[in-house]
């Protein structure tokens, strides 16, 4: 074992959410598709069922495919560390899970299809990396960038374009959770700071 200490472990919870995330791809596919169903995604169901509260939040854990599970986790990846290293870990994790429960909300309550997948977290995180270097009082180029090509885009694609278990709200949605959170950190940056310091 003496290799592993080549290795570290420098982003918790995104490298977690990743672990976690494939666990439950490979379970989907031993059980072909019937544990995504009861767990991992998110649809109208009735309110007296505990897994549906349950649904709010797992459903962003479950993947249609290794396809849907590596595009999502590319970005992951990619951004997830820069943001878990600027806002902590906690700040993090308490991000994915809102953004999780706002998206699993609002489409229990307008839509009748099935969402899963982290589709809603990648767009979340692509709009708070655009904070990064904020600076008080003006509005970075980057997140201009971000919502004529990301945002813009998916609305779009969420109009017309067939709907699919992936869901383009839930991209929207990611994005408006990403906007606020960057806005909200810069806001209560004294406080914020502190937080992280203190769970850090």
């Amino acid at each position: 074992m003496e290799y592993l200490k080549y290795f570290q472990y420098n982003s918790f919870v995104i490298l977690t959410f990743f672990f976690i995330s494939l666990i439950v791809l490979f379970i989907n596919h031993i059980s072909k598709g019937k544990s995504n169903k009861l767990l991992f995604s998110c649809y109208q169901s009735s309110m007296f069922n505990p897994l549906t509260y349950l649904r709010f939040f797992t459903h962003i854990l479950g993947h249609k495919d290794w396809n849907h599970f590596i595009s999502n986790f590319l970005y992951i990846l990619l951004i997830g560390p820069m943001i878990e290293e600027k806002y902590g870990s906690l700040n993090l994790l308490y991000m994915i899970l809102i953004t999780a429960l706002v998206t699993g909300i609002v489409h229990f309550l307008f839509s009748k299809k099935r969402i899963l997948g982290a589709s809603g977290i990648v767009y979340m995180l692509i709009v708070l990396s655009s904070f990064v270097n904020f600076e008080a009082g003006k509005i970075p180029i980057t997140l201009i960038l971000i919502c004529m090509f990301y945002v813009i885009g998916e609305i779009r694609d969420g109009i017309f374009k067939k709907r699919d278990g992936i869901g383009h709200f839930a991209h929207f949605l990611g994005a408006v959770c990403g906007c606020a959170f960057g806005f909200y950190f810069m806001k209560y940056k004294k406080i914020f700071l502190s937080f992280k310091v203190l769970f850090k």
